[in-house]
């Protein structure tokens, strides 16, 4: 069993999920609330990971951290090592490539949510920022436990934008589906198999999870 491409896989998937949390649910919120021109535009860019083969978004990555590329040449100059077939560059590219998995679900649960609560915790002097934390999102709760789930889910069953990106360097890039890939490639199927159920397990019970948790808590709306 390819116990350090499961170790990688599962570390990569909760760092990902860890960073989209803090950094999709500021904007689900915003998606949700704001009344902007430009939320179509933002909602259509969120959502492109989608519909985008992960081998062109994963194409398009490795140009962007490239060390000869604006980004990449930063990132070496701050850590002194390449954003290409490193970890780093892999949790970089998982954020882009799972954030709709985040913002989607979150934004949903927050519409959900409606504003009368939260204009009620104004009518109570509640500072924006303590109403998002102590009304909004309990509120959203179920939609924040779909988010993780599904996030940290589809993170795990990466391919086309990992290989892409990191390559298949073991202890640093190669993750499970990478060596599925090796293994059958290399026609050791017993292998393939072996990793292959434990993932398909893996997903079956997250989405069994997030389908429990949907029938037994209902939507809160406001």
């Amino acid at each position: 069993m390819e116990t350090d491409a499961i170790w990688l896989t599962f570390k990569l998937a909760g760092v990902t999920t860890l960073a989209l949390l803090v950094l999709g649910a500021p904007l689900a919120w915003w998606l949700a609330t704001t009344r902007s021109a430009v939320k179509p535009v933002i909602e259509a860019v969120t959502a492109l990971p989608l519909v985008l083969p992960p081998t062109v978004l994963g194409f398009y990555l490795l140009i962007l951290f490239n060390p000869d590329a604006p980004i990449g040449r930063l990132w070496v100059q701050l850590s002194g090592d390449t954003l290409t077939f490193s970890f780093e560059g892999l949790v970089a590219a998982s954020i882009l490539y799972s954030l709709p998995f985040m913002v989607q679900p979150l934004q949903s649960a927050f519409a959900a949510v409606g504003r009368a609560p939260l204009e009620a915790a104004a009518s109570l002097r509640a500072h924006p920022l303590d109403a998002f934390l102590t009304v909004a999102a309990p509120l959203a709760g179920r939609g924040f436990l779909t988010a993780t789930v599904l996030t940290f889910a589809h993170t795990v069953g990466e391919f086309g934008v990992v290989l892409m990106v990191g390559g298949n360097i073991p202890g640093e890039t190669r993750v499970v589906s990478i060596a599925i890939y090796e293994q059958v490639e290399t026609l050791r199927y017993a292998d393939a198999h072996a990793l292959s159920a434990t993932l398909l397990a893996f997903c079956a019970i997250a989405l069994l999870v997030v389908y429990a948790v949907n029938r037994r808590f209902p939507t809160h709306v406001g």
